[in-house]
C-alpha cells in the first residue's frame, strides 16, 4: 500500500523540541513540513536554524484562528501548557478535524484524548485523531514502575534529574547556566505535574522530586520501589525484559544506565535493580533524552501509527546519535 505524503504543521517551533521535530520530519518519507510557526523566528528561514531541513520555508506566526486554513494533514502543538486549547478550538470552529498532537499537559488528563506513550498504551489506542504526548519525567517513571505494578506495597518514590533544556527557551533560572553551574537546583518537590501525571496513567499514586543539573539533555530518574513479596533480582531483571520485549525504543541494561550516554539518542534506558537483602524493596534508574523520547520521538511514534506507517519510520533506532 502506498501512503500519499501528509502535510504537517508545527505550532510553536521555537523552542528545543521544535527543532527535534523538524530533523524527524525532514528525515520521513511520508510527512513534507507545511508550516513551523514562531513569533520570535517569523520570516527567517528554518533551514538556517535547523541544519538538517533543506528548503525555502520559512517560520510564519499565523494566530491560531488561521491554522485551519494552513491546510495540515497533521498538527503538532508544541507550545507552553496552558496555550493548545485555543488551536483546538479553532480547528473545532472551522469544521477540521486533522491529526493534533499535543505536547504540552493540557490534554494529558482528558479522556477524550488518547495518551500516547506506545510502550505502554499501544493496545488502547482506538484511532483517535487527538493524541497527547507525555511528559518526559512521567514517560521515564512510567517505564520503571509498570512492570512491577502488580506487586507494590507502597507509592514509588521517584528523584529525577534533568539537563537545562527541559526548563524551555525562556530565561529563568532553571536555564540559566551560570547559576546552575556546580549546582543541583530542586524544585516543586511536591504536586508537580509529571507526579500527577504518572500517577493517573499508572493509576497508583507516585510520589516525585525533581532536580535540575548542569548539563544541557537528557534525564535520569531513581525510583525506589517496596514490594508486596520478595524477588529475587533474576525475577526482576526477567519482568523488565518480557515487559520490553520487541520495544525498539527501550533497553533494559543490567546495570545502571549513565545520563551522558542517553543524550542525543531516541530510546531510554533502565537498569540498576538493585534489591534489598530481603528482596522487598528494588531501585531501578531510567534514563532517556527529554527532547526526543520525552517530547519529540515519542510524538513521531504516535504520528506514524496515526498515518498508517511503520512506527519507528525517520527515528533512528540504533546506536546513532547527533549532536
Amino acid at each position: 500500500m502506498v501512503i500519499s505524503n501528509k502535510r504537517i504543521g508545527i505550532v510553536g517551533a521555537r523552542g528545543h523540541t521544535g527543532a527535534e521535530l523538524i530533523r524527524l520530519v525532514a528525515a520521513h518519507p511520508s510527512l513534507e513540513l507545511a508550516y513551523v510557526s514562531s513569533r520570535e523566528l517569523n520570516g527567517q528561514r528554518v533551514e538556517d536554524h535547523v541544519e538538517a531541513y533543506r528548503g525555502d520555508l520559512r517560520y510564519s506566526s499565523p494566530a491560531h484562528e488561521e491554522l485551519p486554513a494552513l491546510a495540515a494533514d497533521v498538527v503538532v502543538l508544541a507550545l507552553p501548557n496552558g496555550k493548545a486549547s485555543a488551536c483546538v478550538e479553532a480547528f473545532d470552529a472551522a469544521g477540521q478535524d486533522p491529526l493534533i498532537v499535543d505536547l504540552s499537559a493540557d490534554y494529558r488528563f482528558d479522556d477524550r484524548w488518547y495518551y500516547g506513550l506506545p510502550e505502554l498504551t499501544r493496545h488502547k489506542w482506538r484511532g483517535e485523531k487527538r493524541i497527547s504526548n507525555p511528559g518526559c519525567y512521567a514517560t521515564a517513571i512510567q517505564l520503571a514502575v509498570a512492570p512491577l505494578k502488580d506487586l507494590l506495597a507502597a507509592p514509588p518514590v521517584c528523584f529525577g534529574v534533568s539537563g537545562y533544556s527541559g526548563a524551555g527557551t525562556t530565561p529563568s533560572d532553571k536555564n540559566d547556566p551560570e547559576k546552575l553551574r556546580d549546582n543541583l537546583m530542586p524544585y516543586s518537590l511536591t504536586g508537580h505535574m509529571h507526579e500527577k501525571e504518572a500517577s493517573r496513567h499508572l493509576g497508583l499514586p507516585v510520589e516525585f522530586m525533581p532536580h535540575v543539573a548542569p548539563h544541557f539533555r537528557g534525564l535520569t530518574v531513581t525510583t525506589n520501589l517496596y514490594l508486596s513479596r520478595a524477588l529475587k533480582r533474576e525475577d526482576v531483571l526477567a519482568r523488565f525484559q518480557q515487559a520490553y520485549a520487541g520495544e525498539k525504543l527501550v533497553r533494559v541494561l543490567d546495570e545502571a544506565p549513565w545520563v551522558s550516554k542517553i543524550a542525543g539518542r531516541h530510546h531510554a534506558e533502565i537498569g540498576g535493580f538493585a534489591l534489598s537483602a530481603d528482596g522487598k524493596r528494588v531501585v531501578v534508574v531510567s534514563t532517556l533524552d527529554n527532547l526526543l523520547k520525552g517530547a519529540a520521538t515519542q510524538a513521531m511514534q504516535n504520528i506514524n501509527r496515526a498515518i498508517g506507517v511503520d512506527e519507528y519510520t525517520s527515528i533512528p533506532t540504533g546506536q546513532e546519535a547527533h549532536a
